[in-house]
């Protein structure tokens, strides 16, 4: 079975998304059976590479309120995020570009750890407060995930992979993809949003049923 998983490593609901999704899996009996790929989609493309501006400040600017109502905002999100045992840390976050990012995770994905890269990602930015829009960090983070720094480094001087990058995007737009985090359970189910994992552990039933793959 095969999910595609279109996010950001600076949408809060991604993750969330993600470890729902997760949790389907494990209830469903099928975290080994199924093949994950993440599709990369760029929540603001021109978000400058790193910001001295807070998560806050951007957006109050972004949503044009208030920086009392952004926390408020990003308090509830928290909150959420408790649910599936994450800890946002809003306070020291910092706005930033992920393309570099989604292009490290392709690198990732031809050594096999595009999955590991993606959740360090996902935690680097939202647990640990890092700036993914940083190419120190992002050397970091796939020295860590078992890339060599060399490899890394030279993906992150060149272009490579960024076309890969745009075909998802472009194809994130072909199916309808409005907003993320959005999955796609062998090109048959769509599930858009961070939904409730047994919104997800329903649609993994379905497909394992109608293509005979064994679940719990």
């Amino acid at each position: 079975m095969k999910i595609e998983i279109w996010s950001d490593y600076v949408c809060p609901f991604c993750y969330i998304g993600k470890r729902r999704l997760e949790e389907a899996l494990e209830v469903t009996g099928l975290t080994d059976k199924v093949e994950v790929v993440f599709k990369a989609y760029e929540l603001d493309p021109n978000s400058p590479r790193t910001s001295e501006m807070s998560m806050h400040e951007a957006l109050s600017k972004k949503y044009n309120m208030s920086l009392e109502e952004a926390v408020n905002m990003t308090d509830n999100i928290s909150e959420q995020a408790k649910t599936v045992g994450l800890d946002y840390d809003f306070e020291n976050m910092k706005p930033g570009n992920t393309f570099d990012a989604h292009r490290l995770v392709k690198l990732a994905e031809t050594e096999n750890l595009g999955g590991i890269v993606a959740e360090s990602l996902l935690r680097a930015n939202f647990i640990d407060a890092k700036e993914v829009g940083s190419k120190e960090v992002l050397l970091q983070l796939a020295v860590d995930a078992g890339i060599s720094q060399e490899r890394a480094n030279e993906m992150l001087e060149s272009d490579e992979f960024a076309e890969d990058v745009k075909a998802d995007i472009s194809e994130a737009r072909q199916v309808g993809v409005q907003g993320v985090p959005f999955f796609v359970i062998n090109r048959k189910y769509a599930i858009s949003g961070a939904q409730p994992a047994e919104t997800f552990a329903d649609a993994l039933r379905k497909v394992t049923e109608e293509e005979g793959i064994r679940s719990i």
